[in-house]
């Protein structure tokens, strides 16, 4: 069967020339790298204020799903010249990348045409690079931890940021998990974050010592509980962005939800077919995380309380095979 011939697809001023559109990324549903790009679209102004200005890997995957998955740092030649990247540097190696920066919805595109499904941002931005924005609670349930247990974790966590005064942005994960994002002030590195988040997770998991563990090693940790994955603050590590697709079968989406809806989201519920009209009714709900902004130095009060009291942190470089 011949390939259909390329597309072009007008985003704002750009025109995105679209290469075998009819191509099916997602062989459970027949989705194909076409209706990939009207998903991107029709979420636009969701995804692109959840990437901009921040380093950005891309999860590709040239031939669907029923191909391999590349983990892709680096923008590859030949870019377009208003593609925009910014240079991260990786000191383990001594090696460098020029990774993508979101500025705008045709860039997005731009990558779906590059065969890019889901887009995993840092949490930080290129303006200050070694300085993050954002504050991720991830909440990653062990392999037999269910689901009411992670709804029940979720609002722990958001007792805990209302006592903070911290403003916590929810989404699905795309999986079995929740996502909370803090905005916070670009005033600490790394691994100040990271000993934020891990004082943080280990009060929710006093607060819910039957449903939480903090246990670093996954091997350890109980299959029935649900771990607060601080160590996804740690420099160049990165989660799906909000709105992203996940290259799964059913297309799942991370979505942003509310707190009310946290009891009863079904996250198989939140896919590239139903996003697009949840997202027409209600918009981004997480456009004004900006807004509201947390210092976390409450946050690092307690890591030296749990430090002083003989609580150590893991090194962020003994990292966990899921870490």
């Amino acid at each position: 069967m011949a390939k259909a011939p390329a597309t072009e697809v007008q985003v704002g001023a750009r025109t995105v020339r679209v290469s075998n559109p009819d191509r099916v990324y997602f062989p459970a549903t027949g989705a194909t790298k076409l209706d990939l790009v009207h998903y991107y679209l029709a979420v636009g102004p969701g995804i692109v204020n959840a990437l901009r200005e921040r380093p950005c890997m891309m999860h590709r995957f040239p031939t669907g799903l029923s191909g391999d998955k590349v983990h892709q740092k680096r923008v590859p030649g030949g870019a377009p010249p208003w593609l925009q990247t910014v240079r991260v540097h990786f000191p383990r190696f001594g090696q460098h990348a020029d990774e993508l920066c979101v500025t705008e919805l045709a860039q997005v595109i731009w990558s779906v045409q590059m065969s890019t499904v889901e887009f995993h941002p840092w949490n930080s931005r290129r303006a200050h690079v070694e300085q993050p924005d954002e504050w991720r609670i991830d909440l990653d349930p062990m392999p037999d931890c269910p689901l009411d247990r992670v709804r029940r974790v979720a609002g722990v966590a958001h007792e805990v940021l209302d006592e903070l005064g911290a403003v916590g942005w929810p989404k699905t994960s795309g999986g079995r998990g929740l996502h909370v994002y803090v905005r916070i002030a670009p005033d600490h590195g790394f691994k100040a974050v990271r000993r934020a988040a891990l004082a943080f997770a280990r009060e929710v998991e006093r607060r819910a010592p039957d449903d939480v563990t903090t246990t670093w090693w996954r091997k350890d940790r109980d299959p029935t509980k649900l771990f607060v994955d601080y160590n996804q603050n740690a420099r160049d590590h990165t989660i799906a962005a909000a709105y992203s697709v996940r290259g799964v079968p059913r297309a799942t989406v991370s979505t942003p939800i509310t707190w009310d809806e946290v009891a009863d989201a079904e996250p198989e519920d939140f896919t590239m077919a139903t996003v697009p009209e949840r997202f027409a009714a209600l918009g981004d709900l997480h456009a004004g995380i900006d807004r509201a902004v947390f210092a976390v130095e409450p946050l690092l009060e307690w890591a030296e309380r749990d430090e002083l009291a003989g609580e150590s942190a893991p090194d962020d470089d003994d990292e966990d095979d899921d870490a």
